[in-house]
């Protein structure tokens, strides 16, 4: 009834970020956006894992400048952020990486009391390549987000709700009722 439920699914691998996902991703948003019967979006992942970054099993092979230009970066990686329709994040367990950088273009954002944020690049020499050094002050305080991109530590999800970056922490059960809830009411605006 007007919303689309979007589920990351590769749950072994901790909703890791490969092409195919982010493909099927950006194709799901894209429909979604096309369709004048959806209002809202709502995107989740597994119990353990909204996301947990990029595949690094998959990038491993590819030189820099494939890695940078492929899916996982390209125009598919941007597909939330250009949403226009309003798109709920109900997160359980890691959003970390790119699953943080992902989480960053929502408009709302629903977390469980388990789950964990972070951008761990740095301990890698890496910059987060979803633009998180540029939008991640702009969501929460400066001072908090140059400790979360400077010493890749990650935040509970008491603390991302005190700093603002999600709107609501529940039980984990109640993640998904409570995203369906927001989006219902979204809905009928």
């Amino acid at each position: 009834d007007y919303v689309s439920l979007i589920r990351l699914n590769r749950p072994d691998a901790m909703n890791a970020l490969n092409s195919t996902l982010m493909r099927e991703l950006a194709a799901a948003v894209t429909a979604a956006e096309a369709n004048d019967k959806v209002r809202c979006i709502v995107i989740t992942g597994s119990e353990k894992a909204f996301a947990a970054g990029a595949d690094v099993k998959e990038m491993a092979e590819k030189s820099f400048i494939d890695v940078y230009f492929d899916d996982l970066f390209g125009p598919e990686a941007q597909a939330i952020a250009r949403a226009r329709k309003p798109i709920i994040a109900a997160v359980n367990g890691l959003c970390v990486a790119g699953g943080l950088e992902m989480l960053q273009g929502t408009d709302l954002r629903i977390a469980a009391e388990h789950a964990k944020f972070g951008l761990a690049e740095v301990r890698w020499g890496l910059v987060p390549a979803g633009g998180s050094h540029i939008r991640l002050p702009r969501q929460i305080p400066w001072v908090v987000a140059m400790e979360l991109l400077l010493t890749g530590e990650s935040l509970d999800a008491r603390r991302a709700l005190e700093i603002g970056l999600v709107n609501r922490v529940v039980p984990a059960d109640r993640v998904m009722p409570e995203a369906l809830e927001l989006a219902e009411k979204i809905c009928r605006n």
